[in-house]
């Protein structure tokens, strides 16, 4: 069996097995532990949705807590104020951010780098104004109360959605349109010299991801069951990315760990010691992320391929020296 079958095989039934465990996990859970990890696959939506945009094709973003807050309050506005059933919502919300991606990435096909940075965070700074801007619509820094109390079901639509982002953006990466993404990601130069419309493949990577970003938002307002600009700040966008870093940008297969660490950090930081419980979380978040950067190249991805290539070429090395006795 080559290295290459070894290797799919091997994500394969990793993929199965988190499948297998997310599935009992509420199960074995109390009501609020349901709701700690409704919001765990929030995040990782949020993470999936940045990874396409920046691991994918080197575009960075600060910005998806604005798309989000799109998402959200789409869902909420439906709901409360136009009588929609807020599941139905998110759909919708995933096609109003796929729209404002694509709006907000053809002005950015002319910026990289931090550039490009810079003006997805003006993105994730004026949206909560905006919000608080347009009161009649958004309720101001009062908020909309969806009035929908999902209880046990809040986990499975976290992961019934995240399952269903996960499934239609690993569809989107193994095609022609992820080889376009990563081949952007490596060159822009060397990608249209070999036929790729830059412009075309840039764009849609930002529609794409705004449309993650936005069932993110929903789910994140569901679960709150409340939609106001302070569910939104800046700092949401910048804790996606570092959530992103943590995981292993470019891989699918660290962002569970990613989306973990955004949740329970904040949780765990209280007991720390000599750390004052109000800083805890950012100070302890931000040694882990410079932690990882210098021992984990990759992230928590990368020490999975590493660990998973030892394992592969162990496994064909063993099968190798099997005499063949047929």
């Amino acid at each position: 069996m080559s290295y290459r079958r070894i290797t799919a095989a091997g994500r394969l039934s990793g993929v199965l097995a988190v499948a297998a465990v997310l599935s009992v996990l509420p199960f074995l859970m109390s009501d609020y532990h349901q709701t700690e990890w409704a919001y765990v696959g929030v995040y990782f939506i949020a993470i999936f949705s940045l990874n396409i945009l920046t691991g994918y094709t080197g575009q960075v973003s600060l910005g998806h807590g604005g798309f989000m807050m799109i998402g959200g309050y789409t869902s909420a506005i439906l709901a409360v104020h136009h009588g929609w059933n807020i599941i139905t919502t998110i759909p919708i919300a995933a096609l109003i951010c796929f729209g404002t991606g694509i709006v907000i990435g053809i002005p950015a096909l002319r910026l990289r780098g931090i550039l490009l940075a810079l003006a997805t965070f003006a993105l994730a700074v004026s949206m909560p104004q905006i919000g608080l801007k347009f009161s009649h619509f958004t309720g101001g820094i009062s908020g909309i109360l969806t009035g929908y109390r999902p209880g046990h079901w809040l986990y499975p639509l976290s992961w019934s959605c995240a399952a269903v982002v996960f499934v239609l953006g690993w569809l989107v990466l193994r095609g022609r349109t992820g080889r376009a993404f990563r081949a952007i990601r490596d060159s822009e130069v060397a990608a249209v010299s070999s036929g790729i419309n830059l412009a075309l493949y840039k764009t849609l990577a930002f529609g794409v991801s705004a449309a993650f970003a936005g069932v993110a938002g929903s789910v994140f307002v569901i679960a709150s069951n409340y939609a106001e600009p302070n569910n939104f700040p800046v700092t949401l966008s910048i804790n996606i990315l570092v959530g992103a870093a943590i995981a292993g940008l470019g891989s699918l297969s660290g962002m569970l760990f990613g989306a973990i660490v955004l949740e329970f950090i904040p949780t765990w930081s209280q007991s720390a010691p000599l750390i004052g419980s109000k800083q805890a979380p950012n100070v302890i978040q931000g040694l882990l992320l410079i932690l990882i950067m210098l021992v984990l190249r990759g992230g928590f991805a990368g020490l999975l391929r590493r660990l998973g290539g030892f394992a592969a070429r162990s496994g064909a090395s063993l099968t190798d020296r099997i005499p063949d006795t047929s």
